[in-house]
């Protein structure tokens, strides 16, 4: 009876584990902001599995270590103190638009720890979390006059702010002129070619554009531009 019993403890530790590690996985994606594709794309390099419950242990336990190569910083034990990522408002306008620029090719990491470091420049505090709400509009404001210098539109002619769907479908425009400028597709593709021939995305082929289908093709585009023009210097 005793080496019955054994078993079931062992395999309850060895599921532990493996819960445990899946956890950490699931936090670095949302803390590195993986896009579905990027993380599908680097479990499949790291293990040769396209999810995590086919992986062996010992494969977690590599993917854990590729994410901490490429950034990750696993989460201290809690100590009741204040959380480390900002969930405000502010916060989350700040991190949308921070992907945004990333597919748009003029950020190097799209990950919460550059985001901080931009918005801790521009709010002179360390910690978005710890920032005043009343001046996150300078955060934002940097954010969008970097979108609009580099051809994404916030507001319309009348100064009036788009609508999350015009700003998503503009994004995709914004990033196809910096394909085109990059000499990675003919001037006369239109957003069609581009999505088809680039990405095999066909517009419309599920109904109406919508913000999410837009977001899609922003991050598919976002990838052959980085591609094609790696960010350089000094960019954030």
């Amino acid at each position: 009876m005793p080496s019955v019993l054994a078993k079931p403890a062992q395999f309850e530790r060895g599921s532990q584990h493996r819960r445990a590690m899946i956890g950490k996985i699931h936090v670095a994606k949302k803390q590195l902001m993986l896009d579905e594709d990027d993380y599908r794309q680097m479990l499949a390099d790291e293990t040769g599995q396209a999810s995590l419950t086919t992986c062996s242990e010992a494969q977690l336990a590599r993917f854990v270590d590729r994410l901490k190569a490429v950034g990750f910083k696993p989460l201290p034990p809690k100590s009741g103190t204040k959380p480390a990522t900002a969930n405000h408002p502010v916060a989350r306008k700040a991190r949308a638009l921070w992907i945004s620029l990333y597919h748009l090719g003029l950020v190097r990491n799209k990950g919460e720890p550059a985001l901080e470091a931009f918005a801790a420049r521009q709010l002179g505090c360390e910690k978005m979390v710890w920032a005043r709400q009343s001046d996150g509009y300078r955060l934002i404001e940097a954010l969008k006059v970097m979108a609009t210098r580099n051809g994404w539109q916030q507001a319309d002619a009348g100064g009036k702010p788009l609508s999350p769907l015009k700003l998503n479908e503009g994004l995709c425009f914004a990033i196809l002129a910096r394909l085109v400028a990059a000499g990675a597709v003919p001037e006369n593709w239109n957003i069609n070619q581009a999505a088809f021939r680039l990405c095999g995305i066909e517009l419309g082929a599920e109904g109406p554009m919508t913000c999410e289908s837009y977001a899609r093709l922003a991050a598919a585009l976002g990838r052959k531009l980085r591609d094609a023009a790696p960010v350089q210097g000094d960019a954030a």
